[in-house]
């Protein structure tokens, strides 16, 4: 019996994926949001596809700041993004 992939949907594009495909974006008990590179960091994840048209979507929705539960400045999402830039290189 093959073992079993665990899968996640991407907050952006809403698709399901394999969880080594996305990047999880995690809120830390202090309230820090940071894009988690290894997938084990403690605090509410949530999770992205590499590309930043999906970063865009779940700006767009709002559907980050409702899966992490908090209110996410500008600021934040730009170093989001130059997170999931080297994320993906």
């Amino acid at each position: 019996m093959p073992k079993k992939i665990p899968q996640r949907q991407c907050t952006g594009c809403r698709t399901m994926k394999p969880k080594k495909e996305l990047t999880r974006i995690v809120r830390s008990p202090e309230g820090l949001i940071s894009v988690d590179l290894k997938g084990k960091s403690p605090g509410r994840g949530a999770y992205l596809c590499r590309d930043a048209e999906c970063l865009k979507k779940a700006k767009k929705s709002r559907a980050l700041e409702r899966a992490l539960d908090i209110s996410i400045p500008e600021d934040v999402y730009a170093a989001l993004a130059a997170g999931l830039e080297a994320a993906d290189g």
